[in-house]
């Protein structure tokens, strides 16, 4: 997978841009062997071949791998109430050498938090 280098940095337009330019590379086979190196956190999306659960696989010497996977209903307690709701597993996968297990469930957390309320996301970007 390309590199895609300094996404904290950028607006979410700034990295769908980069993200299409890298997919057009990919198609035309120019990528660069330096913009498939030194990536150090990888997100993978395997819900979108239907994937419910995986176990990402750290690439060293990345440090971290986010696994998305397929949006589901499910049917779960809301006040009391069965309710069914779109539901979405994440797993993560670190190096615990280079990261502390408390910040990658925080990490989790956080992420959850965005998702259930993208709004927030925009806001504080």
């Amino acid at each position: 997978m390309p590199v895609l280098r300094d996404a904290d940095k950028m607006s979410f337009a700034q990295i769908e841009k980069a993200i299409a330019q890298f997919v057009e590379k990919a198609r035309n086979r120019t990528l660069t062997l330096e913009e498939l190196q030194g990536g150090t956190f990888t997100i993978t999306n395997g819900g979108v071949f239907g994937s419910l659960l995986s176990t990402p696989i750290l690439n060293p010497p990345q440090v971290g791998i986010l696994g998305m996977h397929r949006i589901q209903e499910r049917p779960v307690v809301v006040d009391g109430q069965i309710v069914i709701r779109p539901m979405m597993y994440v797993a993560l996968s670190y190096d615990h050498r280079v990261v502390d297990g408390r910040e990658a469930v925080l990490f989790l957390v956080r992420v959850k938090q965005l998702v259930e309320d993208p709004e927030r996301l925009l806001l504080e970007g």
